[in-house]
């Protein structure tokens, strides 16, 4: 069952789905997502967990916020995770969604069970050229006038820029990008920009003390996969990498994310 619930945060929409005694599993969404771009793999984790999922402000059903730091977005999910009553959570972040949770796992490590990193970049460094239609869209001077007049078909067309397999993108993640807006979009990367800068991920991943499993896919177009070689050094770090699927691995491999994110959470629970 999924139940919608505004009440333990105000300024963040948290959605909640499989009972709320199994294990709880907050699921963090990428720049410009929300929550409903985890809809495919529910069928399967909330059969075991009691899956929370936030809308960032500024994305989804969420408002704006006054800042967008990636430490900034942690604290926000802490104080979610505090309001619920929860510890010892499993984290899982797509895309920039892994830095919020690296971030939260630095800040607040009794929060944090174990982290699940789904096609996030390890350094800007690893940031490859975006597909046209993203640049156009974020660029100035042409990209606020395109943003603001953008229809579902070029919503969708963008959103799916990064994938490499057929996509659809559900209605719901359409209305949520919807709600972004242009300058709100443009702030979320430059604070992500920063955080990759001040320390990359592997780095930090390093200094973390709780199981981290890395799932990217090999052919990426947003990030340069062959960066994940980078946890080699890391100990204690499970990478995944799946053959043909880009950046959108929970959209194109729903499938797959869901095993591996399953078995992950499992292990060492008894």
């Amino acid at each position: 069952m999924t139940e919608y619930d505004v009440a333990p945060s105000p300024s963040m929409q948290v959605v909640h789905d499989g009972p709320r005694q199994a294990p709880p599993l907050l699921l963090i969404h990428g720049s410009g997502a929300a929550g409903a771009s985890w809809n495919l793999l529910m069928p399967a984790l909330a059969g075991r967990h009691h899956v929370i999922r936030v809308d960032l402000p500024g994305h989804g059903r969420s408002p704006a916020a006054p800042s967008y730091e990636v430490t900034a977005q942690a604290d926000r999910v802490a104080r979610v995770l505090d309001d619920l009553g929860l510890r010892d959570v499993a984290v899982a972040g797509h895309s920039s969604g892994g830095w919020i949770g690296t971030a939260l796992a630095e800040r607040r490590p009794e929060l944090v069970r174990s982290l699940t990193l789904i096609s996030s970049g390890t350094s800007v460094d690893a940031l490859l050229p975006q597909p046209l239609v993203i640049r156009l869209l974020l660029s100035p001077p042409l990209g606020p006038l395109l943003w603001s007049i953008r229809s579902d078909g070029l919503i969708r067309r963008a959103a799916a820029a990064t994938a490499v397999r057929p996509v659809r993108i559900p209605d719901d993640m359409v209305a949520a990008l919807r709600n972004v807006t242009y300058r709100t979009m443009r702030t979320v990367l430059r604070r992500n920009t920063e955080y990759l800068a001040e320390r990359d991920l592997p780095e930090r991943v390093d200094a973390l003390e709780v199981p981290v499993l890395v799932i990217c896919g090999d052919a990426d177009p947003r990030w340069d996969p062959a960066s994940v070689s980078r946890y080699a050094t890391v100990p204690g770090v499970r990478v995944a990498v799946l053959p043909g699927v880009g950046h959108l691995s929970i959209l194109e491999a729903p499938d797959a994310v869901g095993r591996l994110l399953l078995d992950f959470t499992a292990a060492g629970r008894v």
